[in-house]
């Protein structure tokens, strides 16, 4: 085996997600609009990586495409191991299962279910009997033991990212995808869950990605990305500004 060949394969080894030549185009009045542009992306097992840009730049398009929400207009997509484009989208919901967990922006509670009730959703499609006390232990372990029976309308917004962070985590996720995870919340309440969302994904040892505006933010993980016409830029520190 070439050196070049073994570098490639010890890079697929190493990965947990691979994006190469990934594209999104979609049609807008009467021309196709390029979102993403033959766009690569490898991310290592164990390592938190943000994917920065402007309002607009497609940030939360490519984290649904990542995570086999969406599908490409081209390119080739890998998500442990396994082709995206190979599967449809049972396949891709039966590769996630289990395995990816979610924080998204507007915290996408059931507003009909209880704080439980919604950490109990991802732990349907796992094997097991202990879900209610696993779900309980994660409410606690946020600092929500005393709210398990509370709607999402009883709770405040950052009580209200405290359950999705708990259910992207109850099942013990390899990867979590974080989209834009304080913007709806104040400055102090959503330091408060980003301190959170690095203390559990430590503690884990989970791969994480997020999409952020929020420079402060981008820094407290290993890697910061630019998006920018449609394309990936590595940032050094010293270049993600406030």
């Amino acid at each position: 085996m070439s050196n070049s060949r073994a570098r490639e394969s010890a890079v697929e080894e190493s990965s947990i997600l691979q994006a190469r030549g990934l594209t999104k185009q979609v049609v807008s009045g009467e021309r196709n609009l390029t979102i993403l542009d033959d766009l690569d992306l490898d991310v290592s097992r164990g390592e938190s990586v943000a994917i920065l840009g402007s309002s607009g730049a497609g940030k939360s398009t490519l984290l649904g495409l990542l995570a086999g929400l969406d599908t490409p207009s081209g390119g080739e997509l890998t998500l442990f191991g396994a082709s995206l484009g190979a599967l449809d989208e049972d396949g891709r919901a039966a590769l996630r299962a289990g395995r990816v967990g979610f924080v998204f922006q507007n915290f996408q509670l059931l507003p009909t279910l209880t704080a439980l009730e919604n950490v109990l959703l991802p732990l349907e499609l796992v094997p097991g009997r202990d879900h209610p006390q696993r779900a309980r232990e994660w409410l606690a372990r946020v600092g929500l033991g005393e709210r398990l029976d509370h709607l999402p309308k009883q709770l405040s917004g950052g009580e209200q990212q405290r359950v999705a962070v708990a259910r992207a985590f109850v099942t013990e996720p390899e990867l979590v995808f974080a989209d834009e995870p304080t913007g709806n919340l104040d400055r102090d309440t959503g330091g408060a869950i980003i301190d959170l969302l690095f203390a559990l994904n430590r503690e884990a040892g989970t791969t994480l990605v997020l999409v952020t505006h929020d420079p402060h933010l981008a820094r407290r993980c290993d890697r910061c990305l630019r998006l920018d016409a449609g394309r990936l830029i590595a940032l050094r520190p010293d270049e993600v500004q406030a």
